[in-house]
């Protein structure tokens, strides 16, 4: 199994930068062989052409406005086929979006893999006044958090993946 674990955001939006941070500070770790960290910025086409590398699974990390509290988090399981390919949108020099990106991976003639998710956090400023740039705190504190998480989906994936490869089940507790 590979997974691809994309940071995503824009650093000059206040807490749009939140998938960058998040992707930095996984990038400080050792990551399982079978598992890619980077840092997309708002490089869509980088995007989809590394999602079309073959990925079984891809995590995204981004905010997300779902109507919870700032750094409020979330994971989401995305369905790669229910994105519309009918309507094509032109890439946003200044931002990404998650579903134009599937789009425009199947435009392109590829498969976006098996699975799909997204670690999101609600984000408090996406606009920040005065030039002050950065993550408002109650997005930063959320950050730790957020990399347990994508951490802890990576170990379930490749714990999933293993005990399908060797056709034993496993049963957990919760």
């Amino acid at each position: 199994m590979r997974i691809l674990v994309a940071g995503i955001g824009n650093i000059f939006f206040g807490d749009d930068a939140f998938g960058v941070e998040v992707v930095r500070e996984l990038m400080q770790r050792e990551p399982a062989a079978q598992v890619r960290i980077a840092d997309f910025g708002i490089r869509s086409y980088d995007l989809a052409y590394a999602i079309m590398d073959g990925y079984d699974a891809t995590i995204l990390v981004d905010v997300t406005q779902r109507g919870g509290p700032p750094g409020t988090l979330y994971l989401v399981e995305l369905d790669p086929g229910d994105m519309n390919t009918a309507e094509p949108e032109l890439p946003d020099a200044h931002s990404m979006n998650p579903a134009a990106v599937l789009r425009m991976v199947k435009t392109l003639g590829g498969e976006p893999g098996r699975m799909f998710y997204l670690v999101g956090c609600e984000p408090a400023n996406l606009e920040p006044d005065d030039c002050q740039f950065g993550l408002s705190e109650i997005v930063r504190n959320a950050i730790p958090q957020a990399v347990e998480m994508v951490e802890t989906l990576v170990r379930d994936l490749l714990r999933e993946n293993s005990v399908h490869a060797k056709g034993g089940e496993e049963h957990v507790l919760l």
